[in-house]
């Protein structure tokens, strides 16, 4: 979904959260969350895109979003809508995430690192745990 900086041009911060369920029967509602959340991207000060993105069987879910910058980004991190949403959902799960920097939006490029960075954590076993990436 394009936000209000859609066409912005030169280099992006790409921003990618992989949350993983403990129970299954909280996928519906978080997936509810980030949809209400999406409603709301074009308003978005300095966002330029969005994908939301899930692996229902293994209880995975999260958004690849594509900044025009760090503030940005935080802005978004402390939008009241945003932190309710964490709040509700803390501790039903784990959440890592990571950050990049693009020369530019270029989805085929975000979503080719998108999928390396989640790719040793798609077999992994329930209840496992991992290392945060930075």
């Amino acid at each position: 979904m394009p936000g209000p900086a859609p066409a912005h041009d030169g280099p992006v911060l790409v921003s990618l959260t992989d949350f993983t369920l403990t129970r299954f029967t909280d996928l519906p509602g978080v997936h509810r969350a980030a949809r209400r959340l999406t409603a709301e991207w074009p308003g978005l000060e300095g966002a330029v895109g969005v994908w939301l993105w899930a692996a229902p069987t293994a209880r995975r879910c999260g958004a690849v979003a594509v900044w025009r910058d760090e503030a940005a980004l935080q802005g978004f991190v402390s939008w009241p809508p945003h932190v309710a949403i964490m709040r509700r959902y803390r501790g039903r799960g784990s959440l890592t995430s990571t950050t990049w920097t693009a020369d530019r939006c270029d989805p085929y490029d975000i979503w080719a690192r998108a999928r390396a960075v989640l790719r040793p954590y798609a077999r992994r076993p329930a209840g496992s745990r991992r290392a945060g990436h930075s």
